[in-house]
């Protein structure tokens, strides 16, 4: 290899963890020759690729940099006023800096180990204090994906609250105004039609709602800006029995009489403005907030306010028998991933702020839209509306000329028609930017704007006086502290102090795939040219949005032997539906509506017959063998007497228990026997790309976890994209978009969070051909390493016929309840002394941990997490053998914090040192936790959702 093509694979050996003497090593332990031996032995060789990916030879870091910067340049940067929920505004470049461009809150997981999460916990909790106090609703979750589908979730709810028996339904009709926004009318219909939701639109001045009806919806301000006051409808719908959502915007909010006052039951929307960047639609956190009788049935996540064993305050996720992958078929929602990251945010923005500057920011831009209503009714314009608070709505002659004037000006307004112009401010606007649009606009009437201003004296006259807010927002004092960039930085770093991520240690969580996620993939997402391009705006100006996602659906089509592809989905969970829904209107096309029979194995992954159910299939479960195989005969019986019913299968390959099951092809064949249609969830794409893939295997749609395989950082919990690939008879069945022509969206955006796409795309042109396989190998020989490594003090619940696992595996912790009182818990949590997040807990088996390295850990991680498994494992039989306590021992007492271990006083029958530093590793490195064990069950009979008053931080620590 020369010197240029070292250079060009530079980034392969970045990204993956083992050197060439290390792989050496490791293939010793295991007992393989080579990384091919290993791979020979552990995928199947009926379904490996016979050639190699099509996909372009890797380039170097500064080679794709130099790239993106070149197609970035293809987006035209134009003055955005298009509004219909996405706007400009000004991203505080103290959280910039150390948020959104900080591996330290982009790399973290889910916050499921509260222990250890505590800093995002915090900020996630002043986001549903934010949302609460500006919506004048109790009950907030932690943010949602999207302004649509959150008003699709609303309207799910209401319809499951008054629906309880699918089979019968007595109020089928969901009311919706004409004035909403077009891309949440297009969602809602997407996710109403298949579980018999009626979408009926109207005018909710005129609207008669009966008790057909479950629900309605209005926006709050409308899709044309104008400010309505909708107390009357929701006294009406009330009096039907009926629930009402508004869909409501945050920074309106800060000057308007918020929905909660106005008598609605949940409120809900994008909290995009609060900082966050355009990127042609994501991600963005949506919010969404609803009265407390809808606590067990409210979507998403819920952090809550708890104690932790010392009876000191903790945060965690609360009320979690709620979620989809408890409850399974059962659920009222699929939602796994949320928008964490760009909550926080949000969430920061405001603490930034604060509530006198976010009304500041508020008055300043209405008052701009203001000067600018008055100016062009003096020009001669009609303006449509007298209320209103960012959007000006004009009639003019011809929306096409002006369309031409403003192009060539470098500005995008909104055109409703040939004869209806929007212009929608927002934070970024200038007083200059007001007079560029009205010498753009000047009649040729000789009416000149030279000397055109702005009083701030004139008030906020378009404001209506009836729904001026009164009632104040944000006292908490973590809103009125941190003004200064000062006190922010610390604030920020004091938060992301008390939280593992990936640049702490290893985080090896089964089937979340947390691997590097690389500085030159992640540097292009602040760049203006991809981070303030509107997701509606005219494809002219998006040329190189474009080249990317056109680009990248074709290595992903090549990745999984598919042949065309959808973006849109922005999470994994909704591919899984928008896949659902491809598989259901092809069958609609062809005639078969009946069949709505979805056979999901019970090792699949929670959100799996949630997701059915939401697509309106039926769910049926097949067993699953002691090995952990599907039982392909009770597939066989069940796929027969489902038969003229059959719909298709839900699979995930390899296994959710870490195996390449040999059956796969068989398992495709007899569905397709029958009629179906083969589901792949593409959850464990890591132990797929360029050896095989979903197309091979007989697979006819699968999703793929951009968030997972393909680089994007989890975020605390979100972003993620969960793009779609089908074969070619399912290809006109994607999710289409009003924006772009066409219908049944599944998300708000055309192309979900598209920004994050150009992670996804840096992945794998660094990577390239022979890199995205190289991935692939050396994620099964880490954990086959590990498997060798603990193999002899655990038992590994499944391997395959030689003894391997795929990319991760499962360890049996069951053994330890009945001989030391040890649950899995308690090694998940005594982990975290050791500098470790734990692995997933208890999934797909109770009682276990399920272990997936990836192949961005070195040899040297690999084995400091062996040495802490392996350690506990002495420490468990010292309870076996006697030697510690059942009760006090350093497993049931983890976390240690470092204030019980510097307390005055120590009553354990262990020492200080074998809690805090077991291993020598440890003190050069020490992670301290924050709180101790969380008392879950407190949490959840006391459920508080926002920020309590600081007396009760006093009353805490007096008890």
């Amino acid at each position: 290899m020369s010197l240029f093509e070292k250079q060009n694979s530079e980034f392969i050996h970045r990204h993956i963890g083992p050197h060439e003497s290390e792989t050496r090593q490791m293939l010793k332990a295991i007992g393989e020759p080579s990384l091919e031996a290993l791979v020979n032995k552990t995928v199947p060789p009926a379904i490996r690729m016979s050639k190699a990916l099509n996909i372009p030879a890797a380039i170097s870091e500064h080679e794709y940099l130099q790239l993106l910067k070149d197609i970035s340049l293809k987006n035209k940067t134009y003055k955005n006023y298009i509004g219909q929920g996405y706007y400009d505004n000004i991203v505080p470049s103290v959280i910039l800096r150390n948020v959104f461009e900080n591996p330290g809150w982009y790399t973290q997981y889910t916050p499921y180990q509260a222990e250890i999460s505590q800093g995002r916990l915090e900020s996630l909790l002043n986001f549903q204090t934010m949302v609460a106090d500006l919506t004048g609703l109790p009950l907030t979750n932690a943010s949602l994906l999207d302004e649509a589908t959150a008003a699709a979730e609303a309207m799910t709810m209401f319809f499951n609250t008054l629906n309880r028996d699918h089979d019968h339904i007595e109020r089928a009709k969901f009311f919706v105004d004409n004035e909403t926004f077009p891309q949440t009318k297009d969602v809602l219909v997407t996710r109403a039609v298949p579980v018999g939701i009626e979408v009926v639109f109207g005018d909710y001045k005129t609207a008669t709602i009966d008790k057909s009806y479950f629900g309605a919806l209005v926006q709050y301000p409308n899709d044309k800006g104008s400010i309505e006051d909708y107390r009357s409808f929701i006294a009406r719908v009330h009096e039907a029995d009926a629930f009402v959502v508004m869909t409501t915007d945050l920074l309106a909010l800060t000057l308007l009489t918020p929905p909660g006052e106005l008598g609605a039951d949940v409120a809900c929307g994008s909290a995009q403005r609060f900082g966050v960047p355009l990127g042609f639609g994501g991600p963005h956190a949506a919010f969404f907030a609803a009265k407390d009788e809808f606590k067990r049935n409210i979507p998403g996540r819920i952090i809550g306010v708890s104690i932790d064993a010392q009876g000191d305050r903790a945060l965690r996720m609360a009320l979690q028998t709620r979620e989809q992958h408890i409850k399974r078929e059962k659920a009222t929602s699929n939602i796994c991933t949320a928008q964490a990251l760009l909550a926080n945010m949000a969430a920061m923005y405001a603490v930034y702020h604060g509530p006198a500057g976010l009304k500041d920011i508020a008055k300043r831009v209405t008052v701009l839209a203001n000067a600018l209503a008055e100016e062009l009714q003096a020009e001669g314009y009609e303006v449509l509306h007298d209320n209103f608070f960012d959007t000006v709505v004009f009639k003019v002659d011809d929306a096409a000329a002006i369309q031409a004037k403003a192009d060539e000006a470098g500005i995008n307004f909104r055109y409703y028609n040939k004869n209806l112009v929007g212009i929608s401010l927002d934070e970024s606007t200038t007083l200059s930017d007001v007079l560029d649009i009205l010498l753009l606009l000047d009649q040729p009437n000789e009416h000149t704007v030279a000397g055109f201003s702005v009083s701030e004296d004139a008030g906020l006259y378009h404001l209506p006086t009836g729904l001026t807010r009164t009632s104040p927002f944000l006292t908490h004092p973590v809103f009125n502290t941190h003004h200064s960039e000062t006190e922010m930085m610390r604030y920020i770093k004091q938060l992301e102090n008390k939280d593992l991520s990936l640049n702490t240690s290893m985080i090896s969580l089964g089937s979340c795939t947390m691997k590097l996620n690389a500085a030159s993939e992640m540097i292009p997402l602040s760049w203006a040219h991809w981070s303030k391009i509107h997701p509606f705006a005219p494809a002219s100006q998006t040329e190189g949005y474009q080249q990317i996602i056109t680009e990248l659906s074709e290595y992903l089509c090549q990745i999984t032997a598919f042949d065309a592809c959808s973006l849109q989905p922005n999470s994994g969970a909704q591919g899984e539906y928008a896949g659902l829904l491809v598989i259901r209107d092809y069958f609609a096309s062809r005639g078969e509506s009946h069949r709505n029979v979805m056979l999901i194995p019970i090792s699949a992954h929670g959100t799996n017959p949630a997701s059915a159910v939401m697509a309106g299939m039926k769910v049926v479960v097949v067993k699953a063998l002691e090995n952990g195989y599907i039982d392909v005969d009770d597939l066989k019986a069940k796929a027969a007497q489902y038969s003229k019913e059959l719909a298709g299968i839900m699979i995930t390959y390899p296994s959710t228990y870490g195996v390449y099951e040999e059956t796969v092809k068989e398992i495709t064949d007899i569905i397709h026997q029958h009629g179906g249609q083969v589901y792949m969830d593409g959850a464990n794409m890591n132990a797929q790309v360029g050896l095989t893939a979903p197309g091979l295997i007989g697979a006819d749609v699968c999703h793929l976890n951009l968030h997972k395989t393909f680089a994007i950082p989890h975020g605390g919990g979100g972003p993620g994209m969960g793009p779609i690939c089908v074969k070619q008879h399912l290809a006109p069945y994607l999710p289409g978009h009003v924006s772009l022509g066409g219908k049944n969206a599944v998300s708000a955006a055309p192309y979900g969070s598209a920004s994050i796409l150009l992670i996804s795309y840096g992945y794998i042109r660094m990577l390239g051909q022979e890199g995205t396989k190289l991935s692939t190998e050396y994620a099964i020989l880490n954990a086959n390493y590990m498997r060798a490594r603990l193999q002899e003090e655990y038992e590994i619940l499944y391997t395959n016929h030689n003894g391997q696992c795929a990319h991760e595996f499962i360890v049996d912790l069951r053994p330890f309840k009945k001989s030391a009182e040890i649950e899995a818990e308690d090694v998940a949590k005594r982990l975290m002394d050791y500098g470790f997040h734990a692995p997933t807990l208890s999934f797909p088996v109770p009682g276990t941990i399920m272990i997936e390295p990836t192949e961005s850990e070195n040899k040297a991680e690999l084995d400091r997490f062996c040495d802490a498994l392996l350690s506990i494992r002495e420490e468990i039989r010292a309870i076996e053998e006697g030697k510690a306590d059942k009760k006090d021992n350093a497993l049931k007492n983890a976390p240690h914090t470092q204030f019980v271990i510097t307390a005055d006083e120590w009553k354990h029958g262990y020492t200080r040192q074998q809690a805090a530093f077991p291993l020598p590793y440890i003190r050069s490195n020490k992670f301290w936790p924050s709180v101790a064990r969380v008392n879950n069950t407190h949490g959840d009979r006391n459920l508080i959702c926002t920020c309590e008053p600081v007396s009760s931080y006093a009353e805490v620590e007096a008890q």
